[in-house]
């Protein structure tokens, strides 16, 4: 009995050691201000808090997913720099990056709606805005000298994903039925990839 025992510990020990989990690919989401920056606002609504709601739904809806490992760099109020977050991206070589805005025109309520991207001058950050752009509704693709993009080593874009100051936007992004739509177009988006 005992030298089963021994014999059998020794090789459990080997096929556990031996597992590996399955490596996911990264893919970050970078919820956009945080802590003292609201980003845009409108009334008690802020683009920190929509676009740190959205993110968490991203990571929680994903988490049934096996292909990618959604990875926030903020997941509370907090307020990360812009080179805390570019560092911590470049750390994790990701296999993309998505920021979340949301936009804002200088009057109080607009009649500019929908989304636009900001991409890096890069042939795979073009690719995935205009992906990101068919599952969202078509919207404008331009390239920006954003930090975000311009320091991320990875793929990267910046989505407005509305105007806070359009009643109709601000309604669809501060709603959890928009905000889980959004954030559902977006893993269908990873899962396609």
């Amino acid at each position: 009995m005992n030298v089963r025992k021994l014999l059998i510990v020794p090789l459990f020990a080997i096929a556990f050691l031996s597992f590996k989990p399955i490596d996911k690919k990264i893919i970050v989401i970078d919820a956009g201000h945080g802590g003292q920056d609201k980003g845009a606002t409108f009334e008690k609504a802020s683009e920190k808090q929509i676009v740190l709601d959205i993110a968490s739904k991203i990571k929680e809806i994903n988490n049934s997913q096996s292909k990618y490992e959604v990875v926030l760099t903020r997941d509370d109020d907090s307020y990360p720099s812009l080179t805390e977050r570019t560092d911590k991206i470049n750390s994790l070589n990701p296999e993309m990056v998505i920021s979340l805005h949301v936009n804002r025109t200088p009057e109080n309520e607009t009649s500019k709606n929908g989304h636009e991207i900001y991409i890096q001058n890069s042939d795979a950050s073009k690719n995935i805005a205009d992906k990101i752009s068919k599952k969202l509704g078509n919207c404008s693709i331009s390239e920006k000298n954003l930090h975000i993009l311009r320091e991320s080593k990875a793929p990267a874009v910046l989505v407005e994903l509305g105007f806070i100051n359009n009643t109709e936007d601000r309604k669809y992004i501060t709603s959890q039925k928009g905000q889980k739509e959004i954030a559902q177009k977006f893993v269908e988006f990873f899962n396609e990839q």
